[in-house]
């Protein structure tokens, strides 16, 4: 549903939201959506804003992008970047996009990315970079492992210790920069939930049967292979970049690094990637599964023309709908 009460950045389209898992086509249905009505992609993934993480991320290849795509190569591996500062970086990107009489397509998996953009989160200052509390902790995980920072956490909040896995340095971080600025990450999860939306959207969501999607998974690790995955981790290693392609969230990256390490072998890696990633889309189908503001097309065919048809039908018609909101509220000025 597209809301036109509320509209911070004054946009004069609504965003299209192209949302969904893991290898359910998002890349390809944007930048079509894109090229049919004169528009631009904004990559909504956190980890496709590194330099040099290319073909583990899925990024589409600058040649075959026939149109402007932003967010992508922002930032170098494992240097702090957050959902605040990927709000900033896309309402930048929105107001110009649009003020050149383009269509903006946010296309993404990163539901936190999604929803911190079209939606009015308010972020504390410890979100923002060069954070003495992020850099003091980090530096603890790094020490004396996550395990250990995790432990520090429950001693001094257990509640939202309870919530966060014990392995997830980010959060359990981004929990003690909460604590010093006197609130809890589990009050601050709470509190999310009702975040109303500011920027006026049209999200499209891409439904794929659970099977399909594993098979789809499977056969994009073993091309991201082909492609030259292990070439590209050795680069990023050869570059100063381990701390960055080992962290929990660069799946693709710190199984290849323990294959180079002789740790695993190389098959055990790619299966390992191939677990990670359907895990990982599960949680993505789950996350978007409680956004009722999604209309869902089923995408088990792949990309096609079909497909495209549907996806534009419920662009015009939400914009159809944003556009008569948006006359009835002028008149009623």
């Amino acid at each position: 549903m597209v809301d036109s009460s509320i509209n911070i950045l004054n946009l004069t389209t609504p965003v299209i939201c192209v949302v969904g898992p893991t290898a359910s086509g998002k890349t390809d249905l944007a930048q079509a959506i894109a090229q049919h009505i004169d528009g631009e992609v904004v990559s909504a993934d956190s980890m496709q804003i590194y330099r040099g993480m290319d073909i583990g991320t899925g990024k589409i290849p600058e040649v075959d992008r026939v149109v402007a795509h932003h967010g992508f190569d922002i930032a170098d591996p494992g240097e702090s970047f957050s959902a605040a500062l990927f709000q900033t970086y896309a309402r930048e990107r929105f107001v110009d996009i649009s003020s050149r009489g383009k269509r903006v397509v946010l296309c993404g998996g990163t539901g936190f990315y999604v929803r911190a953009t079209i939606d009015g989160y308010e972020f504390p200052k410890g979100e923002q970079q060069n954070n003495p509390t992020r850099e003091c902790w980090m530096e603890f995980a790094r020490k004396y492992g996550a395990h250990a920072l995790w432990e520090q956490l429950c001693e001094r909040d257990e509640e939202s210790a309870r919530i966060i896995a014990p392995n997830d340095v980010k959060r359990v971080v981004r929990a003690f920069e909460l604590l010093d600025e006197g609130l809890t990450y589990a009050q601050q999860k709470t509190r999310l939930a009702s975040i109303p939306q500011v920027v006026p959207a049209t999200f499209i969501g891409l439904a794929v049967t659970p099977d399909i999607l594993r098979t789809r998974i499977d056969a994009r690790v073993d091309t991201m292979v082909e492609r030259g995955l292990v070439e590209e981790v050795t680069c990023l290693l050869k570059n100063g970049f381990r701390d960055g392609i080992t962290s929990p969230q660069a799946i693709g990256y710190k199984e290849i690094v323990d294959a180079l390490d002789g740790r695993i072998t190389l098959e055990e890696a790619i299966i390992s990637i191939k677990t990670a990633t359907r895990r990982y889309a599960k949680r993505q189908r789950t996350w978007f599964r409680k956004d009722s503001r999604i209309r869902w097309i089923n995408a088990d065919d792949g990309f096609t023309d079909a497909l495209l048809t549907e996806a534009l039908h419920i662009v015009a018609s939400m914009d159809a709908t944003y556009q008569s909101s948006e006359n009835s509220r002028k008149l009623a000025r």
